[in-house]
């Protein structure tokens, strides 16, 4: 009889996966756990950002206010702030609070835990604005003392001997600074600016509060100021002869001016009719 051998199977080893596979399963991992680290983060930013327990509670302001007041700024500003301590906007915050009249410039900054300091510059007017589109008799902003133009209620302004700057836009800085130096210059001789007027060819004017003119005509800043301090230092001699007030002048010469005096006339009368010439 035959004996019937059957030959053993032995079990198969697992296969051990190869270096590049664990480094692929490493990598997708850390992919993992860096997206839920992620996730967990952006939603407890986003619970600090809602909760109430963040909220701002309170608003200083600092700077010199004289025409506005404390609540009056917080009433016109506060609406426009969004989100609590974290997430309000601090551009946003600035440009709520500039955006209230007389306002120049804020400076918003956090101070934990609750509080907004806003550092606030009021405009200082100086001057009346009349662009090239404004009406010849009307003006409805304001020009401060850094030459820039602001739109304001003009029944704030305590000052009524303001001057006007009228000229083309974005002129007004350049007009200020020459009103700063023509107007000291006049001043000596009892004349006193109430409107410079700039053409769109750059030749200057200015109009006294007496009602005179005075074409200081085209040039660099120095020019023109040359051109005033020369008038205004000889002015006296030709008023003094005839004792009457200024009218006109013209500084546009190279040598000289040309003046006219209110009741002085270069042409001659012409006789009365009717009436008999005396020999």
């Amino acid at each position: 009889m035959t004996a019937m051998v059957r030959p053993r199977l032995r079990p198969m080893a697992p296969a051990l996966p190869v270096p590049g596979d664990v480094r692929l399963m490493n990598a997708v991992a850390g992919s993992v756990f860096a997206l839920t680290a992620a996730a967990l983060l952006a939603a407890g930013v986003l619970w600090l950002m809602r909760a109430p327990a963040f909220a701002i509670r309170a608003i200083q302001l600092d700077g010199e206010l004289s025409r506005n007041s404390v609540p009056t700024i917080r009433a016109n500003a506060t609406p426009r702030l969004a989100g609590n301590f974290f997430s309000v906007s601090l551009p946003q915050a600035q440009a709520a609070f500039e955006s209230v009249p007389w306002v120049r410039r804020a400076v918003v900054r956090r101070v934990w835990p609750d509080r907004l300091v806003v550092r606030l510059e009021e405009h200082r007017a100086a001057a009346l604005w009349q662009g090239a589109e404004s009406d010849a008799g009307a003006s409805d902003r304001l020009v401060n003392s850094f030459g820039e133009v602001f739109d304001a209620n003009l029944g704030d302004v305590e000052d009524d001997d303001l001057p006007t700057l009228a000229g083309p836009d974005g002129s007004a800085a350049q007009m200020l600074s020459l009103l700063r130096r023509v107007q000291p210059a006049l001043k000596p001789q009892g004349l006193v600016v109430e409107r410079l007027h700039l053409s769109g060819r750059g030749s200057w004017r200015v109009e006294l509060d007496s009602g005179a003119r005075i074409e200081l005509g085209r040039g660099t800043e120095d020019d023109v100021v040359t051109r005033t301090e020369r008038f205004a230092r000889t002015l006296t001699q030709a008023t003094s002869l005839w004792n009457k007030p200024l009218e006109y002048a013209d500084l546009r010469h190279v040598d000289g001016y040309a003046l006219r005096l209110r009741g002085i006339s270069t042409t001659p009368t012409p006789p009365t009719p009717g009436v008999a010439k005396k020999n």
